[in-house]
């Protein structure tokens, strides 16, 4: 159970960091790696359709995925977006219980929260 969490974890990275990043990728490396992690075709199968080696397919996905890493490594765009992410959903979750606040209290809330994102940005 806990090896599937991590595989699902993986490839959520996987797609974000595509999402971020796959554009910085050749048309050959793109067209390969969407097949291996969004398609999730098997590595024999990607081989026989690009016309390279099982081996072959392998090696580019890694290169590919030490790829985007580089890149988040150094521009933090996925790590900027999920916690930019995570605190619109702490707003939302303190306009959600607004009724049992002071509506200074909220505003003040929601602006420390807004002046996070926009430290972030």
């Amino acid at each position: 159970m806990i090896s599937q969490v991590n595989n699902m974890n993986e490839i959520l990275e996987q797609a974000l960091l595509y999402d971020f990043y796959g554009e910085l990728l050749t048309e050959h490396q793109k067209e390969i790696y969407e097949q291996f992690v969004l398609e999730d075709l098997s590595l024999g199968e990607i081989a026989v359709e690009a016309g390279i080696s099982r081996q072959g397919v392998h090696d580019l996905v890694k290169r590919c995925g030490r790829t985007l890493k580089g890149y988040e490594d150094k521009l933090h765009l996925v790590e900027k977006f999920v916690s930019i992410k995570e605190k619109v959903k702490q707003i939302d979750e303190l306009l959600d219980g607004y009724k049992e606040r002071e509506p200074q209290e909220l505003v003040a809330d929601i602006r420390k929260i807004s002046d996070e994102i926009i430290e972030e940005l």
